[in-house]
């Protein structure tokens, strides 16, 4: 199963409702909403399933190497470096944290870019941490097959996985099977992806970082299902923009739910778009 698989936790839009209340529902509805959020589950397990090195649950990791001086540090170790271990339940709604987590604040973009990318953040971590989390809201929001071959080609650098490799077309794939559609979104259901945390694993130089995003997924068919999902890239500076560079992927990113102990334990901070402050 993936990070999407719509058989978990749901919530009519605008409150919530538990399995009493479901039961009182049309039986073709109950379906639909069974498959929605057995589709953002699918979607996470498979994100949280997929082979990588992983952290013992409630530890962080070890803090990534930086670039010291002459030194120059191995970027696919850095970007393999276990990160909490966490399961799909964990990113479904919960209880916010006691204390709440260090903020992270975002540069806004300053134009639309390739494939209608948000893009022109600036050559700095919090940059490549911007870049990458608009690149995942457009495929997600999409989610369409095409439309996420289309962004990847866009947006990465030769020599990589390739889009039909990629983590986020797979995340679309496990989604639209789970919702019994086709290659992409119906129009009567919505997808609507917001950042929520992010956090920098690792940095050789200006030109270089391993970039993570926790984004919170609502996707809605005739119920609305929401999610937290983090996913982490190798990320560098070309021609003027950061984009997706080839190496060993990144270990899988902790997918909490935004603002949970869990989410601080694991090191995401909380997304601040600067000048929202």
């Amino acid at each position: 199963m993936t990070p999407f698989d719509p058989r978990v936790r749901a919530e009519r839009t605008g409150r919530g409702w538990g399995r009493g209340r479901l039961l009182l529902g049309l039986a073709a509805i109950v379906a639909v909403a069974l498959l929605l959020v057995a589709g953002l589950v699918q979607a996470a397990r498979y994100t949280l399933g997929t082979a990588s090195p992983t952290a013992p649950r409630g530890s962080a990791g070890s803090t990534p190497p930086t670039q010291t001086g002459p030194v120059r540090v191995d970027r696919d170790q850095v970007a393999a470096a276990p990160m909490l271990t966490v399961t799909p339940e964990d990113a479904l709604p919960t209880a916010p944290a006691a204390v709440p987590g260090p903020v992270m604040v975002v540069p806004a973009a300053a134009r639309t870019g390739p494939s209608e990318v948000a893009t022109g953040f600036p050559h700095s971590p919090a940059g490549a941490v911007g870049q990458l989390a608009a690149i995942e809201v457009a495929v997600l929001q999409a989610m369409s097959i095409r439309h996420a071959h289309t962004v990847y080609n866009a947006w990465a650098l030769p020599g990589g996985a390739g889009a039909a490799g990629w983590a986020m077309t797979a995340n679309v794939q496990a989604f639209l099977a789970a919702a019994q559609m086709s290659d992409q979104l119906e129009q009567i259901s919505t997808v609507v992806v917001s950042p929520a945390a992010g956090l920098v694993k690792g940095i050789d130089g200006p030109d270089w970082t391993v970039a993570c995003v926790l984004v919170e997924v609502r996707a809605t068919i005739a119920v609305e299902a929401r999610m937290g999902y983090g996913h982490c890239e190798q990320m560098q500076w070309h021609a003027g923009r950061w984009m997706i560079v080839p190496g060993t992927p990144p270990a899988k990113a902790p997918s909490t739910w935004p603002g949970s102990e869990l989410s601080v334990q694991a090191g995401w901070r909380t997304w601040a778009e600067a000048g929202d402050r």
